[in-house]
This record gives C-alpha cells, structure tokens and sequence, in this order.
C-alpha cells in the first residue's frame, strides 16, 4: 500500500484556490484516502512489526471479531477502533488519523469521555486501564 502524506491544510488551501479542479486532481491524486479500514491496520500492523493476533488480545477484542475487521468482513465502531489502536500502542495523531480514514470522529478534549480516552493513550494505558477510567469518571467504556 503506497501511503504518501501532504498536509490536509495545504491541499484544501489548494483546493480552494484553484479554478481547475482537474489539475487539482492531477496534482494531489497519489495522496488522496483510497484505501479501506482494514487495508490500513494491516499496513500499520507491518509497519510497525505487530502480530494481528498481539494487537488483537492487547484490544481485548475476540479472536474471531478482531480477525474479520483486518479482512474486511466486519466494520468495527468507533469504540472497537479505539480498541485496537490502543492495542497497537498509536499516539494521538495516529489515532485520529485511523479514525480520520475509518469516517469516525477525531478524539476530542473537550469530550469528557474522549478526554479520559486521550489521557490513557498519552499515557500508554491498556485498553482494560482506559475501561476502568472511564468507569470511574461516569462515562461508557470501550
């Protein structure tokens, strides 16, 4: 998978400044999103060495489950992504850029549930540590 980065901002600065959207097109075609969910993980699965079945269990996800997001048979929620980007051990930018690509909302600080999520994660919590904050804060666990 060929994934090639250039600031959102500077293509929409772009974008709204052409008259030509097909030379926009043309210019920005190899950084536009045209991979699935599940193409992704396993990109950052490799990419960062992981075992699908480690991240798995580190999400806390059944086997089963886990394995059909990374083929592609299930569409995990957003809390089941969280799941497994906890499980990989993403920062905060990769987090919100694996929702960013799954259509889901970023994290948000000024959520409370969000807040205590980005907390755990800047922290390097387990997704069972994030669980028990969230509980313990009045809001829904992952």
């Amino acid at each position: 998978m060929d994934i090639r980065n250039k600031p959102t901002d500077k293509m929409l600065e772009q974008l709204l400044s052409t008259n030509d959207i097909d030379a926009y097109f043309k210019e920005n075609s190899g950084y536009f999103v045209d991979y699935s969910v599940a193409e992704y993980l396993t990109y950052l699965t490799e990419h960062m060495n992981l075992q699908k079945s480690a991240v798995i269990k580190k999400a806390e996800l059944n086997e089963i489950y886990g394995y059909q997001i990374f083929s592609g048979k299930r569409i995990p929620s957003r809390d089941k992504l969280l799941c497994l980007a906890i499980g990989m051990g993403l920062d905060l930018d990769g987090v919100n850029k694996l929702m960013k690509i799954a259509g889901y909302a970023q994290l948000y600080a000024k959520s409370a549930r969000d807040s205590v999520i980005i907390h755990s994660i800047a922290n390097g919590k387990s997704v069972m540590d994030t669980n028990s904050a969230l509980y313990n804060a009045g809001e829904d666990t992952l």
